[in-house]
């Protein structure tokens, strides 16, 4: 005899996934105290991100102001240091404990922007050329093909030298060019997810392209965008240092890592602080975000999802 206080199931999954959202939140949280590492790009972001917030009152001098008489201190406690400037100065008496601060605050902003504005676009490409097809999607992967012949930097070194340098300039060229690898990921999601039983059914019972790609395909996308994201973000510093570096960055009034690791490079044996210690913000900036970005790849892996 059947029990007839058992409710049908009705098609709703909110109230499914109301009840596993807690569990979910749960399994984060433990994966993440399991993750030492995790825990340690974390906090590397969350300082940074607070050093470049909060760099005009974290320290009391001008980034570019020059001051010749304190030229080429070294950081305390070295011989010949001086407690003005603990993390010394450079060839032109300019704070270098200022000049990270600001380069931080640079290197987040191009990341963070660029690699937003190069997700946007990717994703949309993929979206609509994985969903419709078509000769859009054949001219789309042609495109992405010939983008991909290129070398990186080079491409960057063509393009920054025809429009100039420039904060703002940089960032453009760092985003729009990197959506390739966000479109051929989401491309090839929607590929198998256009045919799925629930996109059909969506389809059977009127529903537009565009609010089946937008509220069903896109939250199944999500999960590999956010981890190529992290990545690109760290690869999007490393660039900017490298084109500052090269001097196609953004403007030499503008302090950055790059720039500075270039100042530096004349003095590397007299007064290594020059390039160490913005080497060392970079180097440990980029460690954090990829060691977030490995934690997030493991947690955002549907086939863990079950254990």
């Amino acid at each position: 005899m059947e029990n007839s206080n058992k409710t049908p199931f009705d098609g709703n999954l909110d109230p499914f996934m109301e009840e596993i959202k807690p569990l979910r939140k749960r399994r984060w949280l433990i994966d993440l105290k399991r993750s030492p590492l995790a825990i340690f790009g974390i906090v590397v972001i969350v300082v940074m991100a607070f050093i470049a917030i909060f760099a005009p009152v974290l320290t009391k001098y001008d980034p570019t102001s020059v001051d010749l008489a304190v030229r080429l201190k070294p950081p305390m406690p070295f011989k010949g240091s001086t407690s003005e400037h603990i993390l010394g100065t450079d060839a032109l008496g300019r704070d270098i404990a200022a000049r990270l601060a600001n380069g931080a605050r640079v290197s987040l902003l191009v990341g963070i922007v660029a690699v937003f504005i190069s997700g946007v676009l990717g994703v949309s490409l993929g979206l609509v050329t994985g969903y419709f097809g078509g000769w859009f999607d054949d001219v789309l992967m042609r495109l992405a093909d010939v983008q991909l012949a290129f070398p990186f930097i080079l491409l960057m070194l063509a393009v920054l030298a025809v429009i100039g340098p420039g904060l703002w300039n940089l960032i453009l060229v760092l985003g729009v060019t990197g959506w390739v690898t966000y479109a051929r990921v989401v491309r090839g999601q929607v590929f198998s997810l256009r045919e799925k039983e629930y996109i059909i059914a969506a389809r059977s019972i009127g529903s537009s392209s565009l609010r089946i790609i937008f509220l069903h395909i896109m939250p199944n996308v999500l999960g590999p965008v956010i981890v190529i994201a992290s990545f690109a973000v760290a690869s999007t510093i490393v660039a900017e240092a490298s084109l500052s570096f090269l001097g196609l960055g953004v403007k030499p009034t503008t302090p950055t890592w790059g720039m500075m690791l270039s100042d530096g490079r004349e003095y590397i044996r007299t007064a290594w602080w020059l390039t160490t210690l913005p080497g060392l913000a970079l180097a440990i900036t980029v460690l954090g975000i990829n060691l977030l970005g490995d934690w997030l790849r493991d947690v955002l892996d549907p086939r863990t999802l079950i254990t």
